[in-house]
């Protein structure tokens, strides 16, 4: 990968090579085995990498039934307790630098973000430093949502994207694919936010750190089972950090 100031240009040319899923988990036994299985049947590629934040429902065991099952494909990180979605991926993305991947997707566990597009996203990481997946481009959509939760999301990738004065139709998305230059770019430690709010700034600083950003349309499904975890606090904190982030200039 070839940099000119701080943007880095991928060589188009240049192989994908592994790629490292990052999954946070709290309480989705009912989902983590069959979304495992669907990735890692896609191709030899992929590995998984679960966070799980000390699930009482027994996720953090199935975790590990799993990366017995898959040697070498499946790792697991264990989290003392519930402290976030955030501070999860934090901790997942941090670890898969620390563990060299050239390629770090992060997506939902509760199959919302559908295994079948990985393909695509990370085809289109050989031509851009971060991919993301899109329900609000030409042929994206949300799939299974009732009306309110459409029009919350709807509205708030809206208005993250006025506020902030971006490119990006779809900022509360949580379906990444990261090259690993463009993902140490942001500072992982020092990011603070959770739930919508992260996946807003991890953006926001990508686009502030001049990486190349590519939107790709997927679908997205309404979980399969386990329950939601969007919260009113949720979403006013997204309200008001994009005020934060223009105000502060990043």
């Amino acid at each position: 990968m070839s940099s000119s100031g701080n943007r880095t240009t991928p060589d188009a040319d240049a192989p994908v090579g592994s790629v490292v899923i990052v999954v946070p988990t709290y309480n989705e036994r009912e989902n983590l085995e069959s979304l495992a299985e669907q990735v890692l049947a896609l191709d030899a590629r992929y590995q998984l990498l679960i966070v799980d934040d000390n699930s009482p429902d027994g996720t953090g065991v199935l975790a590990d039934e799993l990366a017995a099952r898959f040697p070498g494909r499946v790792g697991v990180q264990h989290r003392p307790a519930k402290a976030g979605l955030g501070r999860a991926y934090v901790d997942g993305l941090s670890r898969a630098l620390r563990e060299g991947a050239p390629i770090i997707a992060q997506m939902d566990a509760d199959h919302s973000h559908q295994p079948a597009d990985l393909h695509r996203l990370v085809a289109a990481a050989a031509e851009a430093d971060l991919v993301l997946g899109s329900r609000y481009i030409e042929g994206g959509t949300s799939i299974g949502w009732p009306w309110h939760r459409r029009l919350i999301s709807r509205c708030g990738g809206l208005y993250a994207k006025t506020v902030l004065g971006v490119p990006i139709h779809d900022m509360t998305g949580g379906f990444k694919v990261w090259r690993r230059d463009a993902l140490a770019a942001i500072d992982l430690p020092s990011i603070r936010s959770d739930g919508y709010c992260f996946q807003i700034e991890t953006t926001w600083r990508a686009l502030r750190a001049d990486v190349r950003v590519r939107q790709v349309p997927i679908t997205f499904i309404d979980r399969v089972a386990g329950k939601s975890k969007l919260s009113r606090r949720v979403v006013i904190e997204a309200a008001l950090l994009v005020w934060r982030l223009r105000l502060r200039g990043g």
